[in-house]
């Protein structure tokens, strides 16, 4: 270090870098942060030294400084097709869908070989709502490598999305070797079952993936009883009131170390392919999640206090889970419900957890807003209130497929580009006939969902 406490240039730019991505690596982003500033300074224009901070500067949260530092890397060097490939992401990441697609159309044509430009493009394309664009740049993606699972996977929610499922279904099954995957269990000898029936035999079965996927999917586990009645039920701790009620006498394990011995394994998400789930075969058993009576009488009490009489209850929550890969895209603020606010005659109920709970502190609208947030233990909770409640507003998380499983009346505000299962220009799902969905017309934009639920709601008081 030099007297004035920066580091001496005794290094190479590629050296300096190296330390910088060292550090980032081992937990200490903060200091990366100091010697990446350093070697801008000394280096302005050094495209490397740009792109490392653009990269280090993304998984710093920082995504205004991300794009700035690849913009100026992208002035010195605009035929990079590196550059337009990682721009093409980062602006998607922030919603700028039309330089975006510029990035990532620049960066296929000046990399037409490279696999990942034409994935990235894809992902835009999905996002933009050009779903056949999108299978089309997955598929020249693939032709490039075919091993390339984020391809995969992408194609799988363009085809899902679109309804054609029986192609959806296995592309689908790449998802787990997706980098940063999670592994679905540990390493086993055991096959992944096909579907054979097993009156012997014992089958695990897996809660993979999220709270959602594990209440849509574990509808099939009666159906996956009936070919192999033993079934140990592997899932999460918040997951167990949910799958147990599908089969009576299930076992159950929320620890590998605790699970016995089985003949084949499957994630619940991978039963609808094994089934043959299409459009006209999807199970809908409604309701197949019932709450406890216990904690429904609790609720009816509690609420019957809350409430006055006469007025209609309105459940709402309005983000997900912040460490969710789509939170950016699915998530609002409270404030964006504001003309549900306005509502005549209705009380409404925050069901939301987590740390936009805190944004009720600014809530002044005309209708009485309810927090239970604080009060919710549990999914049995949830089911209880869902129960009592006569109408539920969120966007798209799990208290959607909750209050879907249990057949009770919810209005789901969807991204302009949604998840697969919602699929595309209706308001209704086949996965659940409780459910009516309302559409962002504008990527980013919620008022006119918010506003067409508001006003069915409105609707509903003086009928």
């Amino acid at each position: 270090m030099t007297g004035s406490g920066q580091p001496a240039v005794t290094r190479s730019v590629e050296e300096w870098i190296a330390e910088a991505m060292s550090l980032e690596q081992a937990g200490r982003p903060d200091d990366a942060e100091q010697i990446i500033a350093f070697v801008l300074r000394e280096k302005p224009d050094d495209v490397q030294a740009l792109f490392q901070a653009s990269l280090l500067s993304c998984k710093r949260k920082q995504m205004p400084q991300a794009i700035e530092r690849l913009q100026r890397a992208l002035t010195l060097a605009p035929d990079e097709p590196r550059l337009h490939r990682n721009m093409c992401e980062l602006c998607r990441s922030q919603l700028q869908l039309d330089k975006a697609l510029f990035h990532g159309q620049r960066a296929v044509e000046l990399a037409p070989d490279d696999a990942n430009t034409h994935y990235n493009l894809g992902v835009v394309h999905y996002d933009r709502m050009e779903i056949e664009a999108a299978i089309v740049c997955a598929r020249r993606a693939l032709a490039l490598d075919p091993t390339m699972a984020s391809a995969h996977f992408e194609l799988a929610e363009a085809l899902l999305l679109n309804g054609a499922f029986a192609e959806g279904w296995e592309e689908y099954e790449w998802r787990f070797d997706m980098p940063n995957s999670p592994q679905l269990l540990p390493p086993t000898h055991r096959p992944l079952w096909d579907g054979t029936p097993m009156p012997n035999g014992t089958l695990l079965l897996i809660g993979d993936q999220g709270f959602g996927d594990t209440i849509q999917f574990c509808r099939y586990i009666p159906e996956a009883a009936a070919r192999c009645p033993n079934i140990i039920m592997a899932c999460s701790a918040e997951m167990k009131p949910i799958v147990m009620q599908q089969k009576s006498g299930m076992q159950y394990v929320d620890r590998w170390d605790q699970v016995p011995t089985f003949d084949a394994y499957c994630p619940l998400s991978g039963l609808p392919r094994l089934f043959k789930t299409d459009l006209n075969a999807i199970p809908t058993p409604i309701p197949y999640l019932r709450p406890e009576a216990a904690k429904l009488a609790y609720w009816r009490a509690r609420l019957e206090q809350l409430i006055p009489r006469g007025y209609q209850s309105v459940g709402i929550a309005w983000a997900g889970r912040p460490t969710h890969g789509n939170d950016y895209n699915r998530s609002m603020a409270l404030r964006d419900l504001a003309p549900l606010s306005q509502l005549n005659n209705t009380v409404l109920v925050s069901l939301q957890m987590g740390p936009a709970i805190a944004q009720i502190s600014d809530y002044y609208g005309a209708a009485p807003l309810i927090n239970l947030g604080t009060e919710i233990a549990d999914f049995t909770d949830t089911m209880a209130i869902l129960a009592v409640i006569d109408h539920m507003v969120a966007v798209d998380t799990s208290i959607v497929h909750l209050a879907g499983a249990m057949g009770r009346p919810v209005s789901v505000l969807l991204p302009f580009a949604p998840d697969w299962r919602w699929l595309r220009d209706r308001n209704d799902s086949p996965w659940y006939p409780s459910v009516q969905l309302f559409r962002q017309r504008k990527s980013g934009v919620w008022s006119e969902p918010v506003h067409a639920i508001a006003h069915s709601l409105q609707a509903s008081t003086r009928s």
